[in-house]
């Protein structure tokens, strides 16, 4: 007993005390760009000007550096341009809280730092491209009674007087996220700059409808089922606004391809599940999703509605996660592949990226995989 004892004692003193490394890749995101970057955290004592945590510069707004010695557990850090006044902020130029890491091997992290105090407020500069539009600031959605804004992004080429080149079209959530680093919450996804360099290289051209998440309704407008905890589910009524009045609306007034083979739907989060969901209530509206990270934790119910009858039709499902999100988001994400590849004829992917978290970094990263393989498909 007591050699178990000693070797318990052992095990833990190893697990305890073992070292390990990690390699972090910055992108600065702020509109002001800093000249020199630290890493400041409980493995430094703190020192946001410590020489030997300074960062290397490897790339146009990207800094690296390795640390090494971490022993395992959580790390708290922050990242800073020499001194406690001039610190990561977050979006809105408020000073950032610490950073977390949990360090049980070798790893590498990549983050993002979208602002700097230094004094003054964040300057963020509108960058949305000229081919991005606002449809209405303040759509009407009839089967939730609210509005919202609907943002459009047009491809290089369009000409609204040409009746025989037709697009397809990709609607997806939270419009806020997808253009514009202004309205953007946790820095945007830069979809329209992604789409003006791929569509040259991939020849194929598309349509691209942003929809604003509905603030304190985002929880409930992309869930469609009941919730304890976040309550009655609007996603019902949200996809019905999608299917029966926004697609409507933009293939009489756009040069698009109405078909359900021609018309996808991506979102990330809760925009994933709703996109999953659409797809599965639509079958003949929304023909593909690029499900990005989707919170299936929240609805157990999609599994009884991914297991329903099955059809004689041609869905893709395009899934993605981040292996460090958490615990059960890859193997629920491989839960509803399983059941939609059993029983629906279907054109799946699957992706996850092993050093990937839930952030709008991640999701831009393969933003472009998705696109080129939903019009590989056209």
């Amino acid at each position: 007993m007591k050699r178990f004892l000693l070797a318990g004692i052992l095990l833990f003193a190893f697990r305890a005390y073992s070292q390990h490394s990690l390699h972090i890749i910055l992108t600065d995101a702020s509109p002001k760009k800093a000249d020199n970057v630290f890493i400041a955290g409980d493995f430094n004592n703190w020192n946001p000007g410590d020489q030997h945590y300074q960062l290397k510069r490897s790339g146009r707004d990207q800094w690296e550096i390795q640390l090494t010695g971490l022993s395992t557990g959580e790390h708290n850090y922050k990242f800073t341009e020499g001194n406690w006044e001039n610190a990561e902020a977050n979006a809105t130029g408020k000073a950032a809280g610490n950073r977390a890491v949990q360090i049980d091997q070798d790893a590498e992290r990549m983050d993002t730092v979208p602002a700097w105090t230094d004094g003054k407020p964040a300057v963020r500069i509108h960058s949305a491209s000229a081919r991005v539009r606002i449809i209405n600031t303040a759509f009407y959605m009839s089967s939730l009674n609210r509005t919202r804004r609907i943002w459009i992004y047009l491809p290089e080429g369009y000409d609204p007087t040409d009746s025989i080149m037709k697009y397809p079209v990709l609607y997806m959530h939270d419009g806020q996220n997808l253009f514009d680093d202004v309205t953007s919450g946790f820095g945007e996804w830069g979809v329209d700059e992604a789409l003006d360099s791929l569509q040259k290289q991939t020849g194929k051209y598309c349509i691209v409808v942003g929809i604003d998440h509905g603030g304190e309704k985002r929880m409930t407008e992309y869930d469609p089922y009941d919730n304890q905890k976040f309550g009655k589910e609007e996603g019902i009524e949200y996809v019905d606004f999608l299917a029966n009045e926004l697609k409507p609306f933009i293939d009489q007034h756009y040069r698009t391809m109405p078909v359900a083979s021609g018309t996808a739907i991506a979102g990330s989060s809760m925009g994933g599940l709703i996109s999953a969901y659409a797809v599965l209530k639509y079958p003949h509206t929304f023909g593909a999703a690029g499900i990005f990270s989707p919170s299936f934790w929240i609805a157990p119910e999609m599994k009884q509605l991914a297991d329903g009858p099955v059809m004689n039709l041609q869905l893709r499902f395009w899934f993605y996660a981040g292996e460090k999100e958490s615990e059960s988001m890859v193997s629920d994400m491989k839960t509803i592949r399983d059941i939609v590849a059993a029983k629906y004829k279907t054109d799946i992917a699957f992706s996850t990226d092993p050093m990937a978290n839930h952030n709008e970094t991640a999701w831009r990263k393969w933003f472009p995989e998705f696109y080129k393989w939903w019009v590989a498909g056209l």
